[in-house]
Formats: C-alpha cells, sequence, structure tokens
C-alpha cells in the first residue's frame, strides 16, 4: 500500500510551523505545551509512514532503514518534550533561563527536529549533509543558552570541532560526486542516493575509498567516536538536560546513519576498500578509551557523555563487523541505548536541580532522600550496564556471541571493554544511590512519566521482541550488507 506524500511533509512541516510559532508566542505554559503537541503530532506521522510510504524522489527517500531512525527520533523527542516542559519551568523559577530565551529554546529544539528528520529523510547527499550541519549549529546555540561562561566555552568547543567534522564529510560527499559524474553524469542525479546505489558498482574506488575515509572522520566527529570525541562531554555538562537527552539519544544516530549510508555504497563496489575494518577500529578504541574515563568523571552529567561514547563505540563496532546477526545487533542496541540513555538524562536532570549541583561528590543516598529519582537512575544504569533482563542486555549479548563465532580476538577486547565500562559505573553508581544522603532533600518538582515509559520498553524489549519488529530489524540487516 503507498500513502500519499502528506505523511513526510508533515513529519517535516510540523517543527517547522511549530518553530515559526514558538519564536512570537509568549508565555511559558503556551510555549511548552506547543512544544510538546508538535513534536507528538510529528510521532504520529511518522508512525504512519510505517504502513505505507511515498515513491522516492530526488529530494525524499522513506526506506526500512530510515524508518526505524525517524520513528525512534520522533518518539524520543516527544518522550524529551514532555520530560522538558517540567525540567524547563524550574529553570524559569530559578532564574538560570528569562522567558525570551524560553521562546527561543523552544523554538530550536523545533528547528533540530526538523533538522534531524530532514537529514534522515534525505534522498540527496547534499541535503542530508546540509541537514546535518543546521543540527550541529542549532545545538550549539541551545549548548551555550545559560550564557555562562562554561556553557559558551562549550558551545564554542562544540562549533569548532564540529565544524571541522562537517569541512571533512562535505570533502567526502563531493568525492562521492566526483566518483558518480563519470557513470550518471553531471546534474542531480550525482547526488541522489538510490541512483547512486544502483550505480556505485562502476564508480571509480580508489575515490570511494578516499571519500570514505573522509566521510568517517567527519561523521564520526558528529558520531563522538574518539578520538573525535572531545565535544561531546562539554556539551552534555553545560546545556540542558533535555539537550544532553537529545544529542546521546538522538543527533548521535543521525550521524551515524549517514555514515551507514555511504557505508551501503561502497558494499556494492567489488573493487573498493571493506569499509568494516575502520568501523571496527573506531568502534573498539572508542569502547575501551570511554570506559577507562568514566573512572576519573567528577560530573554526573559527564560521567553519562562518556557512557555514550562507549556505547556509540560498541554499536559503530557491530555495524563495521556487519552480518544478519551483528547488523540487527548493532540496530536494537542502537534503539535500546537511545531509550536507556535519555531515561538517565531525565532522571540526571531532576537530581541536578534537587541538589543544585552536578557534581558527584555533592550527592549521596538518593534511593533514600528521593526514592523516585533515586531508583529510576539505578534502573538506568542497570540497564545501560547491561544487565539481564533489559535490552542491552540481549543486544551486547548478540554482538559479543557473532563476533566470537567470527573474530575471537575482537571478542575479548570487546568484553574487556564492557566489563570496565560496567565496573565504572557501579562504582559510582553506588556512592550516588546508596551512600550516606548529602545535599538538599527538597522533591523534585517532575514528570517521572517519560522516564519509566522508557525504562518499561527497555524492559519489555529484554523479555520479548514482537515478531513484526524482528522482521523488519532483520530486513535492515540485509539491506547493510
Amino acid at each position: 500500500m503507498t500513502l500519499p506524500f502528506e505523511p513526510v511533509t508533515a513529519v517535516l512541516a510540523i517543527p517547522a510551523i511549530a518553530a515559526a510559532l514558538l519564536v512570537v508566542l509568549p508565555g511559558y505554559r503556551l510555549t511548552s505545551r506547543l512544544n510538546v503537541l508538535a513534536t507528538l503530532l510529528t510521532f504520529l506521522a511518522a508512525l504512519s509512514l510505517i504502513f505505507g510510504r511515498p515513491v522516492p524522489g530526488p529530494y525524499l527517500l522513506v526506506d526500512d532503514l530510515n524508518n526505524v531512525f525517524i520513528v525512534l527520533t520522533t518518539f524520543v523527542g516527544f518522550t524529551t518534550s514532555v520530560f522538558s516542559a517540567s525540567y524547563i519551568a524550574h529553570e524559569l523559577e530559578t532564574g538560570r533561563l528569562t522567558p525570551t530565551f524560553l521562546r527561543f529554546y523552544h523554538a530550536m529544539y523545533q528547528v533540530l527536529m526538523f533538522a534531524m528528520n530532514l537529514a534522515l529523510m534525505a534522498n540527496n547527499i547534499g541535503v542530508m549533509w546540509v541537514a546535518i550541519e543546521l543540527a550541529t549549529l542549532t545545538t550549539v546555540l541551545m549548548v551555550g543558552i545559560y550564557r555562562t561562561h562554561e556553557a559558551l566555552e562549550a558551545a564554542w568547543k562544540y562549533f569548532i570541532l564540529g565544524s571541522v567534522g562537517i569541512a571533512l564529510a562535505l570533502f567526502g560527499t563531493i568525492l562521492v560526486y566526483m566518483a558518480a559524474l563519470p557513470v550518471t553524469g553531471a546534474g542531480l542525479d550525482a547526488m541522489v542516493w538510490t541512483v547512486l546505489v544502483a550505480r556505485a558498482a562502476d564508480f571509480d574506488p580508489a575515490l570511494l575509498n578516499v571519500a570514505f575515509v573522509f566521510l568517517l572522520l567527519g561523521y564520526g566527529t558528529k558520531v563522538g567516536l574518539a578520538p573525535l570525541h572531545a565535544w561531546l562531554p562539554d556539551a552534555h555538562a553545560e546545556g540542558p538536560t533535555p539537550i544532553s537527552a537529545v544529542l546521546s539519544g538522538l543527533l548521535l544516530n543521525v550521524a551515524l546513519y549517514a555514515l551507514l549510508r555511504f557505508k551501503i555504497l561502497l558494499a556494492v563496489n567489488p573493487n573498493a576498500v571493506a569499509p568494516g575494518p575502520l568501523m571496527v577500529t573506531m568502534g573498539l578504541l572508542s569502547l575501551v578509551f570511554a570506559s577507562f574515563m568514566l573512572y576519573r568523571r567528577r560530573d554526573i552529567k559527564r560521567m553519562f557523555a562518556y557512557s555514550s561514547i562507549e556505547h556509540m563505540g560498541i554499536i559503530t563496532f557491530a555495524f563495521g563487523m556487519g552480518g544478519p546477526l551483528a547488523n540487527f545487533a548493532g540496530l536494537l542496541h542502537m534503539t535500546m541505548h537511545s531509550l536507556t540513555k535519555s531515561a538517565i538524562f531525565f532522571a540526571v536532570g531532576h537530581i541536578a536541580q534537587v541538589k543544585g549541583t552536578q557534581r558527584i561528590a555533592d550527592m549521596g543516598g538518593l534511593t533514600e532522600t528521593n526514592p523516585v529519582l533515586g531508583w529510576g537512575l539505578v534502573l538506568g544504569v542497570v540497564a545501560i550496564a547491561g544487565l539481564p533482563p533489559l535490552g542491552i542486555f540481549m543486544s551486547e549479548f548478540l554482538i559479543v556471541t557473532s563476533t566470537f563465532a567470527r573474530e575471537p580476538a575482537l571478542a575479548v577486547i570487546l568484553v574487556f571493554g564492557i566489563l570496565v565500562g560496567f565496573g565504572a559505573l557501579f562504582l559510582r553508581l553506588n556512592g550516588i544511590a546508596f551512600g550516606e544522603p548529602r545535599g538538599p532533600t527538597a522533591a523534585a518538582q517532575a514528570s517521572y512519566v517519560p522516564m519509566f515509559v522508557h525504562l518499561a520498553l527497555v524492559f519489555g524489549a529484554g523479555i520479548y521482541l514482537p515478531p513484526p519488529l524482528v522482521a523488519w530489524f532483520q530486513n535492515v540487516a540485509k539491506l547493510l550488507g
């Protein structure tokens, strides 16, 4: 069944129109409700794409691969907007944000949703690059919204390193265009992904090889892969917590999606270099590096930022290994990480507001002083650490077993990195959740629904995956090669 073009238009038009309205509308309650409504409508439009998709055009495409990312992005975008409503209300009450900055914040939130959705649905590799650049610039502005010295420094670091990364990605995109020119001819066809993947076997493999190196470095910066990760911990620590949730749960995935599209191009060309070993190397490096760095974190948001680097390393490793099982596990891990890490940031945001600090040393005994937040954080860490029966345990188990079957030496490094990160997280969690109570004990004015909805989904996925979802992920795993 083919639906008309309206759902695709809605996924892009709703956040664009909402952003224009949110810039001018006064009143926090009105703008926060409109922000939630817009993300809900965008999510419903994205869901409708599961049941029917338009024919690909020269600029927009919806297939099994990007539909996974679109549904996940719009869902987490919606739940984060619900969390954001209560979180930002506290920021307004304490004077950290003014009504003017709140209008800016909500408008930029919708611009970010528009940019990520456009990047995911773009059938033109140039449009995809522009959309990811727009998402980067939007998050730069939001990271620096508190206007403190540390926030502005983090925003500038993100801007500079992100600009370097996006410039490298642009150069890689140009090289792909040059490789396509002799085969497709000049013009739009040399930028359309569906045309490129159909003709990629005839492209110059040398140009494709060089292009992928630049694309891996460029988009790898956005993914947060070590050693290109330096912007990510600062951006998480200094920006509003809802943006930390979106960065970890969504924007890193969008950059990885772009990389996967180009990986498919190289896989089609029999003479091009295999992209898998490069992705495996960067994935393992990110995993091991971030796992050790977790031990030295003193700021709770920085700690979970390094946890994001760790898990993006695992996901990149899985897609680098390739094959039906590893690709399936990579998709599942990406989905579970997005849901779990955003839930953790929901808890962390309100914990930081209650305690008045993000320093781990100034927190303690949360399960006693703030039981709902404390136990929510415990469940989130248990999930992100990969303990059964939660969803990340299943995905990590599949990644490890598939790697042991093919490359036992790599599996040893993989398991070592996972165990090091596991130890660091529980070392910190012990003091935060179960130690001697420290700091203020006021109740948080928070909405706990988004956090526990995410954790419930992650728990359910660890117990049972619906057959249609399994079939969907298996089909995407085949597309990835």
